[in-house]
Order: C-alpha cells, then structure tokens, then sequence
C-alpha cells in the first residue's frame, strides 16, 4: 500500500512540475506530460506501470466528457452540428476505411485486424482535444467544432470497433447490423443522459448544500456512463447529453455559493485527471516496445510512420471539401451558413488529435480468439495505435501555435461583446428594480441612492462600451477602477490578518471574513 501511495505520489509531483515548465514554455501541457512518461518509463529502478483500458474507461473518461460537456455552449453546439456529425460520422467511417487499406498494403496486417487499427485510431480523442484547444485561445467556433467532434465520434469508433474485433474473433462481419447498431446505440445514450439529468435538475433544486450538490455533480456522469453501458448504449454520448442539459439548467438551481464552489473543485479534478491520462500514456512506451521484441525496429516506426501521415492526410483530405462542397450545392445553406474562412479549416484540418481512448481500446483487445487461438498481431495493433498517438498529440500539438501565428489566428471578440451586452442589460434590470423599490418603507434611502449611483454609472461605462467609445476589447470593467478595487480589498485582507495574528480574531473568523472578501472581489470583476 505504501509503495502505491509512493508513486501516486510522485506521479502528481511530476504532474505538477510538467504542468508549470509547459506553462513557462507556453504549449499545451498534454505533450510535456506525454514526453515526460516517455522518459520515465525508462528510468532504472522506477516499477513498470500497466495501463488498465477499464480504468481510462470507467474511472477517467466520464468525469472529462461531463466537464466537456458542461463548458460546452449548447447555441454553439447547435450551430455547427452539421459540422461535428460530419466528421463524428463521415470522417470516423472515412479514416477506418484508409486506414485498413493502408495497414494491410505497408505493415501486412490481415484485413480484419486492418480494420480493427483504422477503428481504433479513427476517433479523435475529447479529452486531448479539449485540453489543447481551450489552452490555444482558438476561436469559438473552432473550439465548439473540434470539442463536439471529440464527444460524438467516440460513439461511433467504439461501435466500429466492436464490429472489428467481432469479424476477427468470429470471423463474421454484417454491414446492416453495424449500422443498426450504430444509431440505436447513439440515441439510446443519448435518451439514457436525459433519463438521468432530469432528476438529478429536480434533486438539485430542492437542494441548498454544497458539498452534498457538489457530490452529486461528481457522481452524475459515472451514473449516466455505467448505466448506458449496463444497457449497452453509448456511455460517451449518455454523458454528453447529461451535461448540456445539466449545464443548461445549472443557473436555476446552483446558489452562487454552490457555483463558486464547485468550480473550484472541477477545475483541480479536471487538471489532475487530465495529467494523469497523459503521463499514463507515455508511460506506456516501456512496456509496448517489449512487446515487438524480435522485429525489426526501424522498420516498425517507418511503418508506423506512414500510417500517421495517412491518418493526418485523410483528415486534410475530407475537412475541406466537407466545408465547402455542401455550400456550393446549396444556396440555402450559402445564406444560412456562409462559406468559412480556409484558416478556420486548416486548423479544424490539422488538430485531429488521438489520446487515451484510442490507447485503451487497442489495450483491450481480446488475447485469444474463438477457439483458444492467439488473437493475430495484436502487439503490432497497439505498437501503431502508440506511434499514431505520439504523431499526432505530440507532433502536431507542438506545430500548433506557430501554425496558428502563422494563420494569424485570433479570438473573436463576439464573446466579449455579448458579456458586456449582458452586463448592460443586468444593470438596467437592477436599475428599473431599484425605482420599484424605491417606495418601500423598508428600504433605506441612503442605501438605495448608493446602489442607484453605483449602477447608474456602470450602465454609463457599459454604453460607451456598446457604442465603440471604450476600450476595443471591452472585458466588462474599467482597468484603472478595477486595480483600485484590488488595492482597497488588498488593505481590507491585510488589516484582518493583522488581527488574526494578533489573536483578536479566530482563524474560523478570518476564513469568513476572507470568503466574503472574495465573493465581493468576484462581483467587481463580473
């Protein structure tokens, strides 16, 4: 036990220190954290640590496909469904297809073991594709697309994928039954989500507690996923469906102290998870390598090459015409949706990233076949699933921000125009309330003729925003006001830990004091 506690500790250590170095040499920590596994799975000494497919599957990919979810906008997501079914459809079907033909013609592998790769590399991975996009400031859009994409094409490479493994094992493969499968098993997850959503909404509204309600978060997407996959439905897209729906409804039962808390939890949960997958997977390398011992290395990775570059050049290949040919048909669609620009498809094109899913399915292919027979070159399929992930997590995630400068790439400001829309319009709600208010004998005429002042001339701040008078990239606050509030409360926080260590107050008192201090801190910079 202690031996374990040990190397989960340094495991988090590392993680930490990854984290920060990726942070000072501005790249997505998924890639330093996948390098770093590489290197310290060779180091002497350290034990050999098995990745378990159950344990990504079960214990990491609900709680990351729930927080992907509930930071997904559901408008965006809606938006550009057509786009994200494309490549969670086509584009999975697409590159298993290549993929096999590939495989079976440059590395050898039998037909159906062929498919059973194209399969498991097919689906870009959610919890990658979420970690480097968001840390890259892409635009929205292309976030909402790359992140829907990772979330939806999950079901549809796992549902190929056992049909892969089945026609290898079995020895018999059915097209219909395949897609069948396909589309009950996706609304099927998809019913099973909002089964689960709508009673944990009405739990939550009658709930005032934050760490009950915030337990109940962290047990919502286990519930959705092992239920769907109890029913053999799709536990990814299950989860998915709990979390919009869920994030949607959260502003009407979540307290603010609630929110306040639960973010703080998700976000460390969240970067440990995601650190955890990452360094697991480069740890991986030691025991994948021991696997092929006896073949001839260099050519394995020129293979393994090859099928990289062929799993980036389909994607390539089908994005752009995927963009543009449905609008050159159809001059509807040209109104509606009108043509993007080619760099929000290059890079849509070239951040196809594959991560622990993909390593977890090639992981749990069977041993044996029907028969007792050893299922064919299953240490080649995982060997090429590992390469194909490096190529593509590390190779690609490291050419991103110089790509992405190239391309002169930005955030676009419509996000920063509708926060200071909404702010507007708040402050004419409090406004037009206050002057409601105003006749009420309980109410102070002191108190109310400051709240009136304070909104009056944040509305007058707001206007100007919304007019193009201020600052072009308005955040929703002046920046000199801002850093004389920061002063004053700095001088409130330090004056009460003076008293604090003075022994005037309690610790408990202190902590009090300081969350209310926070709390007003949070509001002024909303």
């Amino acid at each position: 036990m202690s031996a374990t506690l040990s190397l989960l500790f340094g495991l988090l250590v590392a993680i930490v220190a990854l984290a920060t170095l990726a942070t000072r040499l501005r790249i997505p920590y998924a890639i330093l954290l996948v390098l770093g596994g590489l290197l310290l799975g060779f180091v002497p000494g350290l034990p050999r640590i098995v990745l378990n497919p159950e344990l990504v599957l079960v214990l990491f990919l609900p709680p990351l496909i729930y927080s992907s979810a509930w930071l997904t906008s559901w408008r965006e997501f809606h938006a550009n469904l057509r786009s994200i079914l494309q490549l969670a459809l086509g584009l999975v079907l697409g590159t298993t297809i290549v993929l096999a033909v590939v495989a079976h013609t440059i590395a050898g592998l039998s037909w159906p073991v062929a498919f059973v790769l194209g399969a498991v590399v097919s689906p870009t991975d959610a919890v990658a594709a979420s970690a480097t996009a968001q840390q890259l400031g892409l635009p929205r859009r292309i976030v909402s697309v790359i992140e829907g994409e990772s979330m939806v094409n999950d079901a549809t490479g796992l549902v190929v994928y056992r049909f892969a493994v089945a026609a290898v094992v079995v020895g018999s493969f059915s097209l219909w039954q395949a897609g069948l499968q396909l589309v009950a098993v996706s609304l099927g997850g998809l019913l099973i989500g909002l089964v689960i959503a709508w009673p944990v909404a009405w739990l939550h509204r009658h709930l005032d507690d934050a760490p009950i309600e915030i337990t109940i978060t962290l047990l919502t997407p286990y519930a959705a996923y092992l239920l769907a996959n109890a029913l053999q439905m799709s536990g990814v897209l299950a989860v998915l469906s709990a979390g919009l729906y869920l994030s949607h409804q959260s502003s009407r039962f979540f307290s603010s102290n609630t929110r306040l808390q639960a973010n703080a939890v998700w976000n460390v949960l969240v970067f440990l998870l995601n650190g955890l997958v990452f360094l697991l997977i480069g740890l991986q390398l030691r025991g994948i390598v021991e696997t092929i011992a006896g073949r001839s290395l260099l050519t394995l990775v020129w293979q393994a090459l090859l099928i990289s570059l062929a799993v980036i050049a389909v994607r390539i290949a089908w994005v752009f015409p995927a963009a543009y040919l449905p609008r050159l048909v159809s001059p509807r669609l040209r109104v509606r949706d009108p043509y993007p620009g080619w760099r929000q498809v290059a890079i849509v094109a070239w951040i196809g990233m594959r991560g622990g899913l993909s390593l977890a399915a090639a992981l749990a292919l069977p041993f044996t076949l029907t028969g007792g027979l050893l299922f064919p070159q299953r240490d080649l399929v995982i060997f090429f699933t590992f390469c194909v992930i490096l190529a593509t997590l590390v190779g690609q995630g490291l050419s991103l921000v110089p790509i992405i400068r190239l391309l002169g790439l930005e955030r676009d400001s419509s996000l920063e125009r509708e926060h200071a829309l909404a702010h507007l319009v708040a402050a004419r709600a409090a406004l037009s309330r206050l002057d409601e208010l105003a006749t009420e004998a309980w109410v102070p005429q002191d108190a109310l003729t400051d709240l009136r002042s304070h909104y009056a001339h944040k509305l007058e701040i707001l206007t100007e925003a919304m007019d193009g008078a201020g600052d072009e990239h308005f955040d929703g606050h002046v920046p000199v006001q801002q850093r004389l509030r920061q002063e004053v409360l700095r001088a409130e926080r330090a004056v009460v830990i003076g008293l604090r260590d003075r022994g005037r107050i309690d610790d408990e008192t202190l902590r009090l004091v300081e969350r209310e201090l926070d709390l007003e801190e949070q509001r002024w910079q909303g």
